[in-house]
């Protein structure tokens, strides 16, 4: 039977990068998505054509019982999961904090910190082997921006991000003798649509100066790191912060 992988914010991205990977990998995989369902479907009927399991599912990270549909239905359709990647989150545009108003606040805080939370919650509750589950492996989506900063940009989201590593340490800890692994990635400047969301489509161009290795990573390299993770081979791994930033 195939192992099965539950990824948030997979129609795109290092998600998608990520839900590729694990089926080429013989995982069964759910991609989760909020408003993208062309992608979401295009990517889910291309892991099948491929000879993989796939499914879709739209779920609103932010709505708790959105969550809770999300990973029943995946329940139902193929079993247990095995590892649960944390991926869905929002980025908005360029701004200092001075000009941030409190629905903007509001909205990154509710999706990249709450959301992730609750993922992160029903994920314990199907994977522990205290409830019947069969352990497995969480991967947070943390950024390199929770160490940095990210200053006159978004640090709010930075904000957010420093949040998502604290979580890891601490559930890391908290789920050891359940059978279930807490590790996080933190990707640095990687060309993917997000940028986009900022407002600067073309930030990978004009950052990649400040990077020791001279250019943007992609999605394909993080989501090695995240595969990583879930696999048995870093069985030995819990409660650890991997930066995937080309040295930055």
């Amino acid at each position: 039977m195939n192992k099965v992988i539950l990824v948030t914010g997979g129609s795109r991205g290092i998600g998608a990068a990520t839900a590729k990977l694990v089926s080429q990998k013989g995982y069964a995989v759910c991609i989760s998505y909020n408003n993208d369902k062309l992608s979401a479907e295009r990517l889910r009927n291309e892991i099948i054509t491929s000879g993989g399991i796939a499914l879709s599912v739209q779920a609103d990270v932010g709505i708790e019982n959105d969550v809770i549909r999300l990973f029943q239905t995946v329940k139902n359709e193929f079993g247990c999961i095995s590892g649960f990647v944390n991926n869905a989150g929002i980025i908005t545009p360029q701004s200092q904090l001075v000009d941030m108003d409190i629905e903007r606040l509001k909205k990154i805080f509710n999706i990249n910190i709450i959301g992730s939370f609750i993922c992160a919650r029903e994920a314990v509750k199907h994977m522990s082997t205290d409830s019947g589950g069969e352990g497995g492996s969480i991967v947070n989506l943390s950024s390199a921006a929770a160490r940095i900063g990210s200053p006159n940009e978004f640090i709010d989201y930075a904000a957010s991000k420093g949040a998502i590593d604290t979580m890891t340490l601490g559930l890391a800890k908290e789920v050891a003798e359940q059978g279930i692994r807490v590790n996080a990635v933190r990707p640095g400047l990687i060309s993917t649509e997000l940028h986009a969301d900022t407002g600067d489509a073309n930030r990978p161009e004009k950052l990649k100066q400040y990077v020791p290795m001279k250019r943007a990573g992609t999605a394909e390299e993080v989501a090695n790191m995240i595969v990583w993770l879930l696999s048995d081979e870093a069985s030995y791994v819990t409660g650890s912060l991997f930066d995937v930033t080309g040295g930055r």
